[in-house]
């Protein structure tokens, strides 16, 4: 399979491991309600994904973002050209002198690996990653992907982002631009499933009831060829005659004896005055769930999207959202009605309000987080969006507002004094286990059991986490592997190797994730 090679490519291949690992602090003043498990994270999204990993890895569900899509645009709050001070003073200290000659692909590129490596490995076995992206960057992301994922595990949807109605559009290429892609990426897409969705065909218009039909709401649909494109010798080319004896000859969606049959079923409508062309009735109510299409219609439109944030804030405040009911409709592919959702580049907040208008639709419970970079976006937009919606709509959640605190290493090595008890038993079961710590199996210095290895911790007092005698007759010395974490040990190493304990310690046995 071809790979794709770009300026600072070698810099950014394991550059996930080198990013610290960042402690997570929560800010109770931004935040609504207590102990959500929905988050809001402050905070550059790579350095947010590694301080997660400990926490979520393999936990998500499903990964939507909606990154730069590097057209150029300078004015863009994220700085779509990737020419931000902070993107650029992270691309001089990662990919160094390189970083000079990069070009615009060559940035985003370096950007995108690190972030898009990390998602897949807080993806669930069996969960989806679905990334919006355009023409800009749709050929690179692709090869990206299929690198990273593999390429089976790689497909692609259309959106259409903009309706024909929508007034005066942008004219590119000799043609109007009306779509933007949704690249679907999988971990294992065998394991992936996608349920069939109760959704209105595609031959809609509206849902109507035009005739006062008793059998209720209905949408109208085409069951004609346009004559002028009508095939004379088909076998469904007849004629027809309306109500008020006006004769249609066409070639049709059904044959003949399916047609009469529709007519006499009151399921064919002729227009208001009875002689206009025949249309289907399809009732709402016997509308039945349908597999997905990979052009997906009617899901909001980009003009949509800025009405969505605007209805809080009653003026632009933020460039190209995305419309909550695309983000809804992705969301609805899962056969599960619970899960995390993430977003790395939450931007004006639509996936948390998607999640939260979701939820109250179909009385699900699923949990968000959203990673924010800029700090007058996650503060002014991001959260004040999340509050007011909450609010308005009566969602029955929170959220926990975080910043990304100081890393659990300092400069010296050495482990920061504000990391708590729990923090640290966390990563370290995590960069042991490469699995998530049940917090609720802590009991005091008993941090867990994994393949029949009991890991402990003693880290309280600095200067005090000896590992004695003492503590020894109050563990459990079974046959059981035993690893504890000290600032230093006291006992006789025979007496370790006999009880079959392993002495690590802090912090220079910690292992740096």
């Amino acid at each position: 399979m071809p790979t794709l090679n770009w300026i600072g490519k070698e810099s950014v291949v394991n550059h996930d491991k080198e990013v610290p690992f960042r402690l997570l602090k929560k800010v109770k003043v931004h935040s609504v309600g207590n102990n959500s498990q929905n988050l809001i994270i402050h905070g550059d999204n790579l350095e947010a994904l590694k301080a997660l990993m400990p926490y979520y890895m393999g936990k998500i569900k499903c990964i939507y973002i909606d990154p730069p899509y590097n057209t150029g645009n300078e004015n863009w709050v994220y700085n779509d050209k990737v020419n931000s001070p902070k993107i650029k003073k992270w691309l001089g200290k990662v990919v160094g002198r390189d970083s000079e000659d990069l070009c615009r692909h060559d940035k985003w590129l370096c950007m995108m690996y690190p972030r898009l490596k990390l998602l897949k490995d807080l993806l669930t076995e069996d969960g989806v990653i679905f990334i919006s992206i355009d023409d800009n960057e749709l050929d690179n992301l692709m090869l990206l992907s299929k690198e990273l994922f593999g390429n089976e595990n790689v497909d692609l949807m259309i959106w259409e982002k903009v309706t024909s109605n929508e007034g005066k559009l942008k004219i590119v290429h000799r043609y109007r631009t009306d779509h933007e892609y949704i690249l679907v990426l999988y971990k294992d897409k065998y394991s992936t499933r996608f349920r069939k969705i109760e959704e209105l065909p595609d031959i809609i218009n509206k849902t109507e009831n035009a005739d006062n039909d008793p059998r209720g709401d209905w949408i109208s649909g085409n069951v004609s060829t346009r004559e002028e494109k009508s095939n004379k010798n088909s076998e469904k080319y007849f004629e027809l005659t309306s109500p008020t004896g006006k004769v249609w000859k066409r070639e049709w969606k059904y044959d003949k004896d399916e047609m009469l049959r529709l007519i006499k079923d009151k399921k064919i409508y002729w227009g208001s005055n009875g002689d206009n062309v025949p249309r289907l009735k399809v009732f709402v109510n016997e509308v039945k769930p349908v597999y997905i299409s990979s052009i997906i219609r009617n899901k909001g439109t980009a003009k949509r999207a800025n009405v969505d944030v605007g209805e809080f804030f009653g003026e632009r405040v933020f460039d190209n959202p995305k419309p909550v009911d695309l983000v809804k409709y992705l969301l609805k592919f899962s056969e599960y009605k619970d899960g995390i959702v993430l977003d790395s580049f939450a931007g004006s907040g639509t996936t948390g309000h998607a999640v939260l208008d979701l939820n109250k639709e179909d009385n699900g419970n699923r949990k968000f987080i959203l990673v924010e970079m800029e700090d007058k976006v996650v503060k002014e937009v991001t959260v004040e969006r999340i509050k007011r919606a909450i609010q308005k709509y009566d969602y029955k959640a929170g959220f926990e507002y975080c910043e990304l605190d100081k890393p659990l290493f300092n400069e010296y090595g050495q482990i920061d004094e504000e990391c708590s008890f729990e923090q640290l038993a966390t990563y370290i079961y995590f960069i042991e286990s490469n699995t998530n710590l049940d917090k609720k199996l802590i009991n005091k210095n008993y941090i867990g059991n994994y393949n029949d290895t009991e890991y402990y911790l003693l880290f309280k007092d600095k200067g005090k986490n000896v590992l004695t005698k003492d503590f020894l007759r109050n563990i459990n010395l079974n046959k059981n592997k035993k690893i504890i974490y000290a600032d230093k040990c006291l006992i006789d190493e025979n007496i370790l190797i006999k009880n079959n304990i392993k002495f690590k310690q802090i912090p220079y046995e910690i292992k740096v994730y």
